[in-house]
């Protein structure tokens, strides 16, 4: 395979073929630029993310059919003045009311008759402690978002201009009348624009980032600049793919697949360009001729490259398996991106570094010893020659191979300390706890939460097919459980009266553990309800819809996704690593490594978010993805430092083939995992929760493991293993002894 990367490097980074591998690039990024659309501007508009064969989404479809009030979609005006409303705020009420009954909104279907209400009823409306009052404007359904902004635009100029003063994005703790927009019209608005700029923001952030660390790290501006060169290019080809098979109906992308996908382009992307680039540099040391060093820096990296970037599409890929669409729509991005990537790095970069040569690295330019010695000869002073490795990377490897036992004692005690943190995360599936604590739609939220019977916030649908069996109980048997404060009379179905909807409204926190608990007793009481009504096969009889359901859903969906991805990716890389160091032993113990260090990852992550971040609980997404990407991408620099390992080892002694090859790579490793890490912490600028957790849990399990499982933990444990560590390879026959024998 040596000889087969080599001869690859020097077909598209030769001296004649350096300019025809470059052309292919821009022909090919250019071309498909102009045909394809960029993946931006396919972006699905559905919020829909769970399977259509779960029950609350079911509950939904039955609802629409059977049950639906043709109202429209509700936007929601909350009305609020610590202290309670007065009124003056009724009477503008009625005014805003008034004003959009003679002059509907573009899009508005539907208001209630607020404008000949009279005040003092309409203050009985008003939240018990009349703080707070909710009244809504419904439009139709098949309004664009960008037609809804806009309507919500002229809707507050309205109010506001009635009120005389700016009341719906004033400060919610100042004096006087406050409004805010919720609602399902003002949440999908205000999602919409988290991501309105967030592409262009999370772009900007990432490459100023890396540049940045790869001029402190390499000290060289023009060599900081070829990696992102690199990553640019494949990216160029990427977007518009990716928008091809988006327009094409052949996979979904989201804005937060897309946000995700450009972090771990360069992040990833960066670190396989270093690999090479790092090799390179020290190549040059040794060989006087450009192409001749970049061939062999290419022959001994290009295999692990190529090994890496396989790794972690596969491990990626596994997404694919998930049924919860926020997982699913990151498969193809995500392991087409590292793929593509894989790709530039083998082909590109080298064409690039070919052109480029030793003046990439200027100021600090790379020479064999005779053209140091005869530089000097010109110049008629010493040069300073550059040391090959640090002080702290030789002690890192002296630390795991001398003291092998005290180093994993003391690294599974700190990291097994941190994963028991595990067990105290507390998980979110709401949308609304993903956005900023200032967003007008969750403050409004928030509002009616606290000043309206909880369960009024997000009632709970029971929905019965009765097969025309006579009445039921159903009212009266919900309204005995403990949780329920009060149950509808039944609705019966506009065009099936066999269907029958019941809403159920909770007298706890409709979003609360307790209540998504109850979700199975309300279906459990139903079906009961319905065989003593001479229903047959009651379970395929009722559904229950409502956010309540929608959550209890999302956490069924995705601990199922949780039990199928895990086991796949460990599967997958398992084989992956076992193909290419031919080991079991080491096989086991990278992989027990990588997941130690993934939930230490989740652990200090809780602490971090929790303690830090003040927030009350983490996203339920968050241990998948992270799971997927530090154990896809953890094994990318087990693959580089090990491969070296095991390379050395063919002609040294085990100890020593041990700390040459964590001295050798160390250094690289260090700079690739702080861009890396760098990169995911970008995701912070992001105002949505979820995107900040994901960064942050990221961020801290790439920093474990390059500067703690990475050049301790594993060297120590192939130090303690000994032979061991390479069987049943070839490796495991040889011994220090037997190579003395040789040598």
């Amino acid at each position: 395979m040596k000889k087969l990367i080599s001869d690859w490097g020097k077909f598209t980074s030769g001296k004649r073929t350096r300019w025809f591998t470059i052309f292919i690039w821009i022909f090919l990024v250019g071309a498909v630029s102009m045909v394809w659309p960029q993946v931006n501007s396919q972006e699905t508009k559905s919020n829909q993310l769970l399977p259509e064969d779960t029950m609350s989404v079911e509950a939904g479809e039955i609802a629409s059919e059977q049950f639906a009030s043709d109202s429209g979609l509700p936007l929601l005006l909350t009305w609020y003045r610590e202290g309670g409303l007065i009124e003056s705020d009724f009477q503008l009420i009625k005014e805003v009311y008034t004003n959009l009954e003679s002059n509907p909104l573009e899009h508005q279907k539907f208001i209630p008759p607020f404008a000949k209400t009279p005040v003092q009823a309409l203050a009985q409306t008003a939240s018990e402690d009349k703080v707070a009052l909710t009244t809504p404007v419904f439009f139709e359904k098949a309004a664009s978002t960008e037609a809804l902004q806009g309507m919500l635009d002229k809707l507050q100029s309205r109010i506001e201009s009635a009120a005389g003063k700016e009341i719906v994005t004033s400060d919610l703790s100042a004096d006087g009348l406050h409004v805010r927009f919720t609602g399902a019209a003002g949440i999908q608005t205000d999602a919409t624009q988290l991501f309105s700029n967030a592409d262009v923001t999370l772009l900007i952030a990432t490459v100023i980032l890396v540049l940045s660390l790869l001029i402190i790290l390499y000290r060289s501006p023009l060599l900081a600049l070829v990696p992102l060169v690199a990553v640019c290019f494949a990216y160029g080809l990427i977007s518009p793919l990716l928008g091809f098979l988006a327009k094409e109906g052949w996979i979904e992308v989201d804005a937060q697949a897309v946000s995700i996908m450009t972090v771990l382009l360069f992040g990833a992307g960066t670190d396989y360009c270093l690999f090479l680039v790092s090799r390179y540099r020290d190549e040059l040391r040794l060989e006087p001729d450009k192409y001749v060093a970049l061939s062999k820096a290419l022959g001994g990296t290009g295999g692990a490259i190529m090994v890496s970037a396989l790794t972690t599409v596969a491990g990626l890929a596994t997404l694919g398996l998930a049924h919860y669409a926020s997982y699913d729509r990151f498969a193809v991005p995500f392991s087409m991106s590292i793929f593509i990537m894989g790709i530039t790095a083998l082909t590109l970069l080298p064409a690039i570094l070919a052109l480029l040569g030793r003046f990439a690295f200027i100021p600090f330019i790379p020479r064999t010893e005779e053209m140091t010695q005869e530089l000097e000869k010109k110049k008629g002073k010493k040069i300073r020659r550059p040391k090959k490795n640090g002080r702290i990377n030789k002690a890192f490897a002296t630390l795991s191979t001398d003291r092998p036992w005290m180093v994993i004692i003391i690294c599974t005690v700190v990291l097994s300390g941190l994963a028991l943190f595990v067990g105290n995360v507390k998980y979110t599936y709401g949308l609304l706890d993903s956005f900023p604590e200032d967003m007008p739609s969750r403050e409004g939220f928030e509002i009616i939460a606290e000043h309206y019977p909880p369960g009024e916030v997000a009632p709970v649908q029971v929905i019965v097919d009765t097969e025309e069996n006579g009445d039921l109980t159903l009212k009266e048997d919900l309204a005995e459980m403990g949780i329920v404060q009060q149950v509808s009379d039944p609705e019966t179905g506009s065009s099936d009266e066999s269907y029958q909807q019941y809403e159920v409204i909770l007298s706890i926190d409709p979003y609360s553990r307790k209540a998504i608990d109850s979700i199975p007793d309300i279906k459990e009481i139903t079906e009961e309800n319905l065989e003593e009504a001479g229903v047959q096969k009651a379970d395929n009889n009722v559904w229950i819809g409502g956010e309540t359901a929608k959550l209890y859903d999302t956490e069924q969906v995705t601990s199922r996704d949780q039990w199928v991805i895990i086991p796949a990716v460990l599967i997958i890389i398992a084989v992956l690593l076992l193909a290419y160091l031919r080991s079991i032993v080491a096989m086991l113990y990278l992989l027990a490594t990588v997941v130690l260090s993934y939930l230490a990852a989740i652990g200090l992550g809780w602490i971090v978010i929790h303690y830090i971040y003040d927030a009350p609980a983490m996203s339920g997404l968050i241990p998948v993805y992270a799971f997927v990407f530090l154990v896809a991408l953890g094994e990318d620099y087990n693959i580089f430092m090990v491969s070296s390992i095991w390379k050395k080892r063919k002609h040294m002694p085990l100890k020593q083939a041990i700390k040459e090859g964590v001295t050798e790579t160390s250094g690289v490793i260090g700079s690739a995992g702080l861009i890396l890490a760098g990169t995911f912490s970008v995701l912070a600028v992001l105002p949505l929760q979820v995107l900040v957790q994901f960064g942050t849990v990221t961020a801290i399990g790439v920093l474990l493991d390059t500067f703690v499982v990475r050049p301790l933990l594993v060297p120590a444990l192939t130090t303690v293993l000994g032979r061991f560590a390479f069987w049943p390879g070839k490796l495991w026959k040889k011994t220090d002894s037997t190579m003395k024998d040789q040598t």
